[in-house]
């Protein structure tokens, strides 16, 4: 009886804030994530406790952490969200229904070859979707898909510890590589630079500590015998690392997709690498407590007929030109 008056007091508001609050370890940052004020987060959550009667937070200086009733409360409440998206989504296919909407997360990296062509095709089936779409490192991709913030991910394999509760399939491997502007010297000429000069004569943009991709670039660096280097700048947006190259003459390290049509187009050039097989997967992350909504179905269908038409074929022809 106690447990049944539990669980009918329990609003999908105390779910929402349970779950920010989760995923940004901050009761100020859930509440800008849910455009609320910071005070409605706190009283939501405690709220939630005493209807529970656990804590769910220990709180202090450097933010709120789940407890061990907390991470064992979360999976239960990412279904209860979940299963409430899923019967939304299904009404919303109804004529004159209100859109569906669909919160997915993919790396920043991969972005710019994947997403115009898989929501191209996902709008023909589902033409009346809100995509919301979040680009970020793959930690935090990862824990964005745990707390229910996102309902899938395009990300990369991570270590096992941070894949408990997820689920990984493949859709192809990548590999990073190295590109210049085209005309930079360190891809024309008879007598190609030395790789010491070429680094110490230009930036150098790398992937941030941390990231798979940063290791596969340092793999690169120490076989070219680089390491360490005297300056760099690290960066994860494309928009900036393509800035740097093109403008400041930089050697960026980036996989193999982001930069697909300006290699395609001679925008920018491949220099050849001493390593071969630099790549890392790519693939689909999801929950395991969990199953996707219809839309959710219906992006991951869409996701994997691009990757199988067009991004994996681009992938695995690289073109090379320059230093030797």
């Amino acid at each position: 009886m106690q447990r049944s008056l539990a669980d009918s007091r329990v609003k999908f508001r105390h779910l929402q804030c349970f779950l920010a609050v989760a995923q940004f370890g901050s009761v100020q940052r859930a509440a800008s994530s849910l455009s609320i004020t910071q005070p409605a987060v706190s009283k939501t959550v405690a709220e939630l406790e005493a209807i529970l009667g656990v804590k769910l937070f220990e709180r202090g200086r450097h933010g709120a952490v789940t407890t061990r009733e907390g991470q064992l409360f979360m999976p239960h409440a990412n279904a209860c969200v979940s299963a409430l998206r899923q019967g939304v989504d299904l009404l919303a296919r109804d004529e004159g229904a209100a859109a569906a909407t669909l919160d997915i997360g993919i790396l920043p990296t991969v972005a710019t070859a994947l997403v115009p062509p898989v929501l191209k095709q996902f709008a023909v089936q589902w033409p009346r979707v809100i995509v919301r779409l979040v680009t970020a490192a793959n930690s935090e991709l990862l824990e964005r898909l745990k707390s229910g913030a996102i309902e899938l991910a395009v990300g990369r394999l991570a270590d096992p510890e941070r894949m408990v509760g997820l689920g990984f399939e493949q859709l192809y491997s990548e590999p990073l590589v190295v590109v210049v502007r085209a005309g930079h010297p360190a891809a024309v000429g008879s007598a190609p630079l030395q790789v010491t000069s070429m680094f110490e004569r230009f930036p150098v943009v790398l992937p941030p500590v941390g990231t798979l991709i940063r290791q596969s670039a340092e793999s690169l660096l120490s076989a070219w015998g680089a390491t360490p280097l005297p300056a760099f700048v690290e960066v994860l947006s494309v928009s900036i690392g393509r800035a740097l190259a093109l403008e400041n003459d930089a050697v960026w390290f980036v996989p193999a997709s982001a930069v697909e049509h300006d290699l395609a187009h001679g925008v920018l050039v491949q220099l050849a690498a001493p390593l071969a097989g630099m790549e890392e997967p790519v693939g689909l992350v999801l929950r395991s407590d969990t199953q996707p909504t219809a839309v959710g179905r219906a992006m991951i269908e869409a996701i994997r007929d691009v990757v199988r038409q067009r991004l994996a074929p681009a992938v695995d022809r690289p073109r090379r030109r320059g230093l030797r």
